[in-house]
């Protein structure tokens, strides 16, 4: 009995000490644990449950769309994908950069580049690495493990910016690539922004862009997200509905395509202002530009001779030789000096100021009134009115047509035409302006210089009786309520010609076309097209003749055509330039398959179909003999 009670009592005091060590095992293993998290790495669970946050991100408006003016779409979105690092997470910045590089065939230095270019951003804001991101990049970087493999990078399907007729109205349009750093400042955008940076996607930038959105959402210390907070939705951008015709600019493009000139065309309606066409060619694809254009195109585009991505009509400056006689016969009616019936002989040249000046005919035209003077393009004759008129009431009178300084295009860069002044050159070279400088301005040479679309204003001034509308590109902006028309429309534009001077222009120019003028190519039958042929001199007489034997297509000159239609009541006005193509009958042909193109739609007839002409014949440059003139 006394045996058990002992053996008893040393079971339980075994037990009790067991469960004592396991206890203070136990205590032991919480204590080390609290040790190891609280105080060995306190630092590094601190940091992971801080990184345990919401991220922000950006949710790209859609950019409004651009329709023609019978609600046609001209540029649109498509979604792309684009690859982005959010550096705050990529652990190893260095590191991620070369696996992305390896992972999409980017190059790294290019992967680099475009961090380092937007270093200057938060840490928290997404870097976007790769615009327009093909199927089989976005399947690359989505196999690997992002949690580990590719930290901080992700994949976001946005908005991108399509242009479904390619090159159609490229100048006009315009295109849209990232924000510059300039643009940055001046504007408030952030950094990735895709922006306008030229024709109407930049002059309309603002309206275009819409509000982006945003998206919260929960992500861990590596990136990934855990749960989505909540979303603010971007809002599209205005839609704007444009002055332009599709079919008169495909016209206008085809025109110069069959011909292989280079150059511009410029269309309106003389009634209101409203662009119905404008073109530069060569031109480029605005597409190229959409997703980021890559250093190898742009380094093609930007270094090409031909300059696609000048805008010829509305930066180029060039001689509008005989088109230019309209403004000083305009200047000679309305300031009363001559008479539609003053007359002049022409024996094929005339001396001004101990200078002997030719005419386009060699054996002259005879003696011309003013209406056959403008249908036979007769230097002498507006050398003589021109001299009559003198320097300053030329320039007067080609400011009140708008072919002095610039039209006020709703489009940015525009340059400024120039018709000189006594003043201009007195400002400009301190020297006093001489008459016999007239005598080459009154014919469009000399120092006037102009742009295709300034001159297709001043075509379309005189079409009108002289109201002078400021050429324009927005018919109506729809922000979601519905279309409204800008408040800045032109309206209550007077005419500021008398009607005697209308009259004889208009029948002058008619008979240019219509009559014994160089103008025939743009003749239509059905309807009474009025226009100017005009040929520029690229080269001087006395250049020409050191270049003689040179074959060189840039020593051509270069061809006009400024026109009306009809005579009598004008529906469409404008201007062809044809760079190095001999003289203005030759960009004719491209006037009259635009001007039947315009009256076709209208009537709802099929369009016309431009065939082919044969190739012009390319003549070595050769020495004007003495007294030889240009065509006009």
């Amino acid at each position: 009995m006394l045996t058990g009670t002992a053996d008893g009592r040393r079971r339980t005091a075994v037990r009790l000490t067991v469960f004592s060590v396991v206890v203070s095992v136990c205590f032991a293993a919480l204590g080390i644990s609290f040790w190891y998290i609280q105080v060995l790495h306190n630092q590094m669970y601190r940091e992971m449950a801080e990184a345990n946050t919401e991220r922000r991100l950006p949710l790209r408006a859609p950019r409004g769309i651009l329709f023609d003016r019978k609600l046609r779409v001209l540029v649109e979105n498509r979604d792309a994908y684009v690859i982005s690092i959010l550096r705050e997470h990529s652990g190893n910045l260095d590191r991620t950069m070369r696996l992305l590089a390896d992972a999409t065939g980017v190059p790294e230095s290019q992967v680099r580049e475009t961090v380092a270019r937007h270093m200057s951003t938060p840490r928290y804001q997404p870097i976007v690495v790769i615009e327009d991101a093909s199927l089989a990049q976005v399947s690359a970087v989505l196999a690997r493990r992002l949690d580990f493999e590719l930290p901080g990078v992700f994949v976001q399907r946005v908005p991108t910016r399509r242009y479904p007729s390619g090159g159609l109205g490229a100048h006009l349009l315009g295109y849209v690539s990232e924000i510059s750093e300039a643009q940055m400042a001046s504007d408030r955008l952030q950094s990735g922004s895709m922006v306008g940076q030229s024709g109407i996607e930049k002059a309309y930038n603002k309206l275009l862009m819409g509000t982006d959105g945003e998206r919260r959402v929960m992500v861990n210390n590596v990136g990934r997200e855990i749960t989505a907070l909540a979303e603010l939705p971007a809002t599209e951008g205005h839609r704007i509905q444009l002055t332009i015709d599709y079919d008169l600019q495909q016209a206008a493009e085809d025109a110069f395509r069959v011909s292989g000139y280079s150059g511009a065309a410029v269309v309106l309606d003389p009634r209101n202002g409203e662009i119905l066409a404008l073109t530069s060619v060569p031109s480029y694809d605005p597409n190229l530009f959409a997703a980021g254009i890559d250093p190898a195109t742009w380094k093609r585009l930007s270094t090409d001779q031909l300059r696609p991505l000048q805008n010829r009509a509305i930066q180029g400056r060039y001689s509008p030789g005989s088109t230019f006689k309209v403004v000083v016969a305009t200047a000679a009616l309305e300031e009363g000096i001559i008479t539609p019936d003053f007359k002049v002989t022409c024996l094929g040249g005339a001396t001004f100021f101990n200078r002997f000046f030719q005419c386009n005919s060699k054996g002259g035209h005879g003696t011309l009134d003013l209406r056959h003077a403008i249908e036979r393009s007769c230097n002498v004759y507006f050398y003589t009115i021109g001299n009559m008129v003198g320097i300053d009431k030329i320039h007067k009178w080609a400011e009140i047509l708008g072919l002095s300084g610039k039209t006020g295009i709703d489009l940015p860069n525009e340059a400024e035409s120039l018709v000189p002044s006594s003043a201009w050159k007195k400002a400009n070279t301190g020297q006093r302006w001489y008459s016999g400088e007239t005598i080459s301005v009154a014919i469009g040479q000399g120092q006037v210089s102009v742009t295709p679309l300034a001159l297709a204003l001043t075509y379309a001034t005189v079409a009108n009786g002289g109201a002078r509308f400021t050429p324009r590109l927005v018919r109506a902006v729809n922000d979601g309520s519905g279309w409204k028309t800008p408040a800045d429309v032109n309206a209550g534009v007077i005419p500021r010609l008398k009607p005697e001077t209308v009259a004889v222009l208009h029948d002058a120019l008619s008979l240019v076309v219509n009559g014994a003028g160089t103008g025939g190519g743009a003749r239509l039958i059905g309807y009474e097209v009025a226009g100017k042929t005009g040929t520029a001199q690229v080269i001087s007489l006395q250049g020409a003749k050191q270049a003689a034997g040179r074959t060189d297509v840039d020593l051509r000159d270069h061809g006009w055509f400024a026109f009306f239609a009809p005579k009598d009541n004008p529906e469409v006005a404008g201007v062809v330039f044809a760079e190095h193509a001999l003289h203005g009958a030759n960009a004719a042909p491209l006037v009259r398959h635009i001007i039947e193109t315009y009256f076709a739609s209208k009537e709802g007839r099929p369009l016309p179909v431009l065939a082919p002409p044969p190739p012009p014949a390319v003549k070595a440059a050769a020495a004007p003999a003495a007294g030889q003139d240009r065509p006009h």
